[in-house]
């Protein structure tokens, strides 16, 4: 998958735009760059390229807002790698409608799993949807209404159904407090974040041998939750 996706580079600051292509360049990744808002949305049209790395502080223009302005046309997964750690940038952007969120500094694998997470969900975007979701030990059978966890069917409520058939369809991306709140219960509860704690928490006692150290259902503090697709 790697060997023929371009990555495009969207990053102001020199040795990291640098150190970015060395990396993905030998991890089989092609790469192309910009420096700014401006050229980045340039290129991306352009180039069409298969993801996007894509900072917040540019020169030019916030990266909340050329995400923003991308989503209008580009479907290609964004990635946003930014030192803007606070929980309220990262939900803007991924309500913006990136797929992920990295805190610089950060581990270079933990990138290239996340670049490979966003990849294959995209592919699996591109295709026919299928009626069945396979999530490792996890199974999402939408036509049928029916989940597994290692072969034995799990019991759940249409809440928690509605829940997990969310995150397993957007798998191994970060999805927000509100995109949750919103897309279950309505507009009018994008505040009520207490549902999804007590619901969550529901789930993760049906899919986790261990609440306390979860494998399946990740929690991103203050931002949203995460399935893992691995």
């Amino acid at each position: 998958m790697t060997s023929s996706a371009t990555v495009l580079i969207v990053e102001d600051e020199v040795p990291l735009r640098r150190f970015l292509r060395a990396s993905l360049g030998s991890a089989g990744f092609r790469v192309v760059e910009a420096g700014t808002a401006q050229e980045g949305f340039s290129l991306a049209t352009s180039h069409n390229p298969e993801l996007i790395l894509l900072d917040l502080g540019l020169p030019d223009e916030d990266g909340v807002s050329l995400t923003r302005r991308l989503r209008e046309w580009a479907r290609m997964p964004i990635i946003v790698v930014s030192a803007q750690g606070r929980e309220a940038r990262k939900v803007e952007a991924l309500d913006a409608g990136a797929d992920d969120f990295l805190t610089k500094p950060f581990g270079m694998n933990e990138l290239l799993a996340r670049l490979r997470v966003a990849l294959r969900h995209a592919a699996q975007l591109g295709g026919q949807p299928s009626p069945v979701l396979e999530l490792g030990r996890l199974t999402v059978d939408l036509a049928r209404r029916e989940v597994t966890l290692d072969g034995q069917e799990l019991h759940l409520t249409p809440i928690e159904y509605r829940l997990l058939t969310l995150l397993a369809q957007h798998a191994g991306k970060v999805l927000t407090h509100s995109f949750l709140l919103r897309e279950v219960w309505g507009p009018g509860h994008v505040e009520h974040t207490h549902y999804l704690r007590v619901y969550m928490a529901q789930l993760r006692r049906k899919l986790e041998a261990d609440t306390t150290r979860p494998k399946l259902l990740k929690t991103e503090p203050g931002v949203g939750y995460r399935l893992k697709d691995d």
